[in-house]
């Protein structure tokens, strides 16, 4: 073999040598995480090798460059010195080419280099990383970080000389978290479009993390349309709520829903009721949770593991009964509502054909957003309202009556049923565009 196929053949292994750095690289910074820890779990050391590698990414990063770096120097030095002044050598033999052979010879071998290097040395193994980031991350980890720890003290120069230029620019470590709530929606979307979660199982997990942000008053009960016992009442009457009730818990109050005693349930009264008897509801009652009104959803969720009640009392700031919540409620915030045959009969959201939408007052927020498609409410960051009927009363100031209406943001909002002095029913119309003015 001569000697410029050997200095050939050399180059194509400093180009390979390249690609395997620049595939490493690659295979490392884009695995998963979770992956790899499963993997590590399992057993596999080498998966346990990459997460060490990935946990100190400045280290095997600063590393790879280095070789690469040296690799990029090798191949250029010896296809500038030596194959280009070998073929300098063979095209100064061709007649009208003499004259240029040397920089002929050079811009050839350049060319040659550049090109195998983009794509033997970094487009090819990069491509075959991203394809099974893992599984290629696994292979390299053990050599990678043999020579993580061999490069060790140049790296450590090699940081401490980016970290001083950093500091001198003024660029100081970024805050943000690895990971956001965002970033996992877009994955759950993005898994979803490839088959590999269900449509369902993504809307789950958006309400999981947008229950950690609402407040338990959007998803409680409100006082007015709660059904309680009063310990102050004939038999008969509580008989009749218990009855007439669809609910399987009831507070117990003396007198008012301010002074509650506790919470019994429904099984604990059909024994006695079945047997037409009288109730001591005292010594059924269950000692109630209580929950400020400002405390998130989720946060309610954890004291019901954490205490075995499945229904909470929701406390103003002033001591009094704001409203009520169940584990049921909070099951529907993430599962989503879960009708009866009661709900069948009057349906919270009806579209008419005319394109208006007749909506209940007690429809939730972001159930109303997503129908309406609108990004943000006036206030709402706010929590001074969690229901249409808050938004109708924040945009009216005053208490309304039946026909009474207001156009926003191209819509005409009419309330069209009162129950007392809550907006039961509103009417949403599309406004028609505005006529276009002549020039």
């Amino acid at each position: 073999m001569s000697a410029t196929s050997l200095e050939l053949l050399l180059i194509l292994l400093l180009i390979g040598l390249n690609g395997v750095f620049a595939g490493s690289e690659i295979a490392l910074v884009s695995s998963r995480k979770a992956r790899l820890e499963q993997q590590a779990r399992q057993g596999k050391v080498t998966a346990r090798l990459a997460l060490t590698l990935t946990a100190h990414p400045n280290d095997f990063l600063s590393a790879v460059q280095i070789g690469i770096t040296l690799v990029g120097i090798l191949s250029g030095a010896l296809g500038g010195a030596t194959v280009a002044r070998r073929l300098g050598h063979l095209l100064a033999r061709v007649p009208g080419v003499a004259p240029y052979s040397q920089l002929l010879s050079l811009a050839l071998v350049v060319g040659s280099i550049t090109y195998l290097s983009l794509v033997l040395g970094e487009l090819v193994p990069k491509r075959l990383a991203l394809n099974s980031p893992e599984r290629i991350a696994c292979r390299v980890a053990r050599p990678m970080h043999c020579l993580a720890r061999l490069t060790a003290p140049l790296v450590r120069l090699l940081s401490l000389s980016t970290d001083g230029v950093l500091n001198l620019l003024g660029v100081r470590p970024s805050q943000e978290p690895s990971i956001t709530e965002e970033e996992i929606k877009v994955l759950m979307e993005q898994g979803t479009a490839a088959g590999t979660f269900e449509e369902s199982e993504g809307a789950m997990v958006g309400r999981i993390f947008h229950l950690g942000d609402r407040s338990i008053k959007a998803l409680m009960t409100p006082r007015t349309d709660i059904d309680w016992l009063d310990l102050e009442g004939d038999d008969e009457t509580n008989r009749q709520i218990v009855i007439n009730s669809p609910h399987s818990r009831f507070p117990v109050c003396r007198g008012s829903i301010d002074n509650c005693l506790g919470v019994i349930r429904l099984r604990s009264l059909l024994p006695d009721y079945l047997m037409g008897q009288a109730v001591d509801l005292m010594e059924l009652i269950q000692p109630p949770l209580y929950v400020a009104e400002n405390v998130r959803a989720l946060k309610v969720l954890e004291m019901f593991q954490a205490s075995g009640t499945h229904i909470a009392l929701i406390m103003d700031e002033y001591g009094g009964v704001e409203g009520l919540v169940t584990l049921n409620d909070l099951v529907e915030a993430i599962v989503g509502e879960l009708p009866t045959v009661d709900d069948a009969t009057e349906p919270m959201v009806i579209q008419r054909q005319d394109g208006s939408w007749l909506l209940d007052g007690l429809l939730p927020l972001e159930e109303l957003k997503g129908i309406m498609q609108w990004e943000s409410l006036p206030r709402e960051s706010t929590g001074e309202y969690h229901t249409l009927a808050g938004f109708v009363l924040t945009l009216l100031g005053h208490i309304p009556t039946s026909g009474v209406s207001l156009e926003w943001e191209g819509w005409r909002l009419e309330v069209v049923d009162m129950d007392g002095w809550r907006i039961d029913k509103v009417l949403l119309t599309p406004l028609p565009p505005p006529p276009e003015q002549e020039p």
